[in-house]
Parts: C-alpha cells; sequence; structure tokens
C-alpha cells in the first residue's frame, strides 16, 4: 500500500492548489527527476514491469528486463529507496559481519577474496552491502544493535567461532542469515543450516596424500583454530588421512594457530622442538604456511630438500615465497557469490532441495613440496 502522495519510485506526486502551481509541478516532474511512469512509457512496458525490475523480481521475461535497463540508463533513473522501502517492506540492504579485527579483514587475501565475491553477485540485485567488524564487545553491541530488519534484509556472517551467539540472535529477529564456512558443531549434521563451505577435510587429505606419495615419512601439521568448523576440518582431514597411509596420528605432530604468520612460525618452532626429525608439514593456511617457511630458514632447515611444506588457500602470496608454496585452492570469489545469492534466494523465500554450497577444492602443484 503506497504512501498518499508519494510515489514509491519516484519523486513526491504532489498537491496542487490552483491551475498554475499544477502546471508548474508538472513543469518540474517533466524536466526533473524521470519518474516510473517515464521508464515504463520508453522501454514499452506497463508501470507494473518497471516495478518488478526495479524490486528484483524474477517474474520478467529476459527481453522485458533489457528494454527496461536500457530505459532506466537512458534516462538515469533512481528509484527512490526510502519511499520504495514503505512499499516493499524492504531495505534492499544486506550486512557482511566478520568476526575479526579490522587488520585482519584488510590484510589477509581471503577477506578481499569473498567481499569481492559477494559485491559481484549483489551487483545482479538492488541490493547494497555494507562491511561490519565484530571483534571487541563494543563492536559487537553497535553491531547487533543495528542487525534488525528496519536497517537490513539479510545478514552475511564470516568468521564465526563456535561461541558466536549471533547466528541464533539472528534467527530468533527473523532475519534471513547465511553463514561463511560451518561452524564446528554443524561438521557432523549440516541439516537446515544456510552456508556456504568448500571442501576443507578433502583438501586436506590431498595435500597429505600428496606428501606421502612423495615418499614423506614423518608428517606433522599446523591447525587451525579448534573453535571454527574450518580448523576442525582441515585437522580431521589430515588425521584421516595419515591413518589411510598405515601411519599412527601423534599429538606430538600436531601443532596449532590462529592462521596468521606469526602463529604459523611459532608453531613450526614447536614442531621443530618435539620432532626434529620431521620430513613433511601440513599447514592449514597459506599465511601460516609463510610463517613455517621463515621458521624453517631460521633452523638451517631446506624446503623441500629437508622438509616439504604444503598450504591451503592458493593466496598470491603462495607464488611469492621461496620456494613458491605448494597449497590447496580453495575458489574464494566464487564462495561469496555463493554465499550472496544464497542469501538473496532466502531473502525472497525461494525454495531450495539443499540450504548449503559445498565447494571442491584441488592442489596446486609448486617447488615447496
Amino acid at each position: 500500500m503506497g504512501v498518499p502522495g508519494t510515489d514509491p519510485h519516484g519523486i513526491g506526486a504532489g498537491h496542487p492548489t490552483s491551475e498554475g502551481q499544477t502546471m508548474t509541478t508538472q513543469r518540474t516532474r517533466s524536466l526533473g527527476r524521470p519518474t516510473l511512469d517515464a521508464v515504463a512509457a520508453r522501454a514499452g512496458v506497463g508501470r507494473g514491469t518497471v516495478s518488478r525490475v526495479v524490486n528484483g523480481s524474477p517474474q520478467v521475461s529476459p527481453e522485458a528486463r533489457a528494454a527496461v535497463q536500457r530505459a532506466i540508463a537512458e534516462l538515469g533513473y533512481v528509484p527512490n529507496r526510502a519511499a520504495r522501502a514503505l512499499v516493499t517492506q524492504r531495505t534492499d540492504s544486506v550486512a557482511l559481519v566478520v568476526s575479526e579485527s579490522e587488520e585482519r579483514v584488510f590484510g589477509e587475501p581471503f577477506f578481499a577474496g569473498i567481499v569481492r565475491g559477494i559485491s559481484s553477485a549483489l551487483l545482479e540485485t538492488p541490493m547494497q552491502l555494507w562491511l561490519a567488524m565484530a571483534q571487541s564487545p563494543a563492536e559487537r553491541e553497535r553491531v547487533e544493535h543495528h542487525l534488525t530488519n528496519q536497517h537490513v534484509d539479510g545478514v552475511l556472517l564470516l568468521s564465526l567461532h563456535d561461541a558466536d551467539p549471533l547466528p541464533t540472535l539472528l534467527e530468533q529477529r527473523g532475519l534471513p542469515t547465511v553463514l561463511g564456512g560451518r561452524p564446528a558443531r554443524m561438521l557432523g549434521d549440516p541439516a537446515g543450516a544456510y552456508f556456504v563451505d568448500v571442501d576443507n577435510a578433502g583438501g586436506a587429505r590431498q595435500a597429505v596424500e600428496h606428501l606421502v606419495g612423495q615418499g614423506r615419512k614423518r608428517v606433522a601439521t599446523i591447525a587451525g583454530p579448534q573453535d571454527m568448523g574450518v580448523g576442525v576440518a582441515r585437522l580431521t582431514g589430515y588425521q584421516d588421512a595419515v591413518r589411510e597411509s598405515g601411519g599412527h596420528v601423534n599429538d606430538a605432530m600436531i601443532a596449532y594457530g590462529d592462521f596468521s604468520e606469526t602463529s604459523g612460525a611459532a608453531a613450526m618452532r614447536r614442531l621443530l622442538d618435539s620432532c626434529p626429525d620431521l620430513d613433511a608439514v601440513f599447514v592449514a593456511s597459506d599465511l601460516m604456511a609463510c610463517g613455517a617457511l621463515r621458521a624453517l630458514r631460521d633452523a638451517g632447515r631446506r624446503v623441500p630438500e629437508d622438509v616439504a611444506v604444503v598450504g591451503f588457500e592458493d593466496a598470491p602470496i603462495a607464488r611469492q615465497t621461496e620456494p613458491p608454496l605448494t597449497t590447496v585452492f580453495q575458489p574464494m570469489e566464487e564462495m561469496g557469490r555463493q554465499m550472496a545469492r544464497l542469501l538473496v534466494a532466502r531473502i525472497r523465500r525461494e525454495e531450495r532441495e539443499v540450504p548449503y554450497v559445498l565447494l571442491d577444492t584441488h592442489l596446486v602443484h609448486r617447488h615447496s613440496g
């Protein structure tokens, strides 16, 4: 239901009090901001068709959509978002909330790839993206206050830890939500969960199988945080591959980091202390692998002659290390695109047979292992 005297897609209709005032209003409209009716006339379609295109409805033929989009571009039509929100009950905004520091979000390539993918998918819709970092209690309080259906139509959550109450809070508020990666508690039973993830366990298994196939006998690992699904899954893949190769999982061969380069170097030093005869290491992220390479170099170990190293992600830095890093590729931009598309489908209440998306990984061979 519209607001009296308001064009939900253009400018106010006005309330003329005299003939002269009416003419002035019409003349202003004809020379000023283009209206929905003007777009319809230019495109040769009905006003309702233009409205459906502007609102991102799928119930428009490709031909009509193309004609409307041409007319919008030619006329320079810009929808009135505030007025349209009163009609559609939507804000045309979605939030990406990352539970990490600003330094990591803007400094690590994983996050940049995800954001690029999300942005490219949202270009296909009228929706705008806003980004929030929520690590400190004050940041989280501000973000939680803003995440309501008065401000956003849906939320994308990234880098979640298992204790995070935000997914439950958002579901209680009725806000469509999609997770980037599974929390550890969902690894066994993803039923009913809306998320996009990569085959972390399978990718880790490929990495270890490759190292064993190269003749490595003492394969260690630097695992990620165990309160995150990605950390648990990559460690599980390592353990499965060790057992399948006839080996025994030894806790002394496992060290932990937080996906940062510094933590990778520290974990590698711990492994060298506990298992000085190791001849390979699978590292659960490329940044941690960079730290591991530095620690190995400082310890006088040659890569790959003495110790082979395989990372996970195929970040740009993997091509710049010395030697270049063998790693497991994960499709970061595609992950972001799929997250955005899944959220848009939820917002539009589109039915899906499976509420989640799992993306494949593969090994990229370079010179570190």
